[in-house]
């Protein structure tokens, strides 16, 4: 089985690095690795947004916002590496992802290439087309899909939704560098375009376990 795996920097870094809790999350991906493929894609989240921040204030223009907002997401993935005890070459573009994929059942990686208006989401769900993965997980720091805000009232857990529903959705968010949403606008026309079967979780690992060995989870089913 082949699975992409994008972890939102909101989970790595709520305020503060959550090192206890990577420690347990590698552990789990380790044990599923030693049968199956993984690729880990990791977002920006709060680093990203701390340094998109001055620039937008300072207005430097969207390049110089994704600039930043890719060399956030590699810091997070270099972290996430030595947690996991890796070492060695970084990849940066999908060719390398998928050519360290032949050789290791695990790749960590960060944002791929330097294109502007690309998120890390974005990332993961080429990687999931070309790596033609069974499925791709997001982790994000909600339970998954709501109707509205997960913190106003009456919002409700969207179970399941198909990805022309999903994609209205994802595009009543305008695009920022460092946007915070389950998953942006392009990773939801990749889903789309090449029917890749998406779930939406949050970062409660019993949960994971549930999504890895396809089992009922509490979250969101994009198909």
């Amino acid at each position: 089985m082949k699975v992409v795996i994008s972890l939102g920097g909101s989970v790595i870094i709520p305020e503060e690095v959550d090192y206890k809790y990577l420690e347990k999350f590698s552990k789990v991906i380790k044990k599923f690795s030693k049968r199956n493929k993984i690729v880990i894609v990791t977002g920006g989240g709060s680093t990203a947004r701390k340094y998109i921040d001055p620039l937008v204030k300072l207005k430097k223009g969207e390049k110089a916002y994704s600039a930043v907002g890719i060399s956030s997401t590699r810091i997070n993935a270099r972290l996430v590496r030595r947690i996991f005890g890796f070492s060695g070459r970084f990849p940066i573009e999908i060719k390398h992802v998928k050519n360290d994929l032949k050789k290791n059942n695990l790749v960590i990686c960060g944002a791929l290439g330097e294109r502007s208006g690309i998120t890390s989401d974005a990332n993961a769900a080429e990687v999931a087309k070309e790596i033609d993965a069974d499925f791709f997980v997001n982790i994000t720091n909600v339970i998954g899909l709501y109707t509205k805000h997960p913190k106003l009232k009456n919002s409700k857990l969207i179970k399941e939704i198909s990805y022309d529903k999903f994609l209205v959705m994802a595009n009543k968010i305008k695009y920022k560098a460092g946007q915070h949403f389950v998953l942006d606008q392009v990773a939801a026309k990749l889903i789309k375009k090449y029917k890749i079967k998406t779930f939406i979780v949050c970062d409660d690992l019993r949960n994971l376990k549930k999504v890895l060995k396809e089992r009922k989870f509490k979250g969101t089913v994009i198909s």
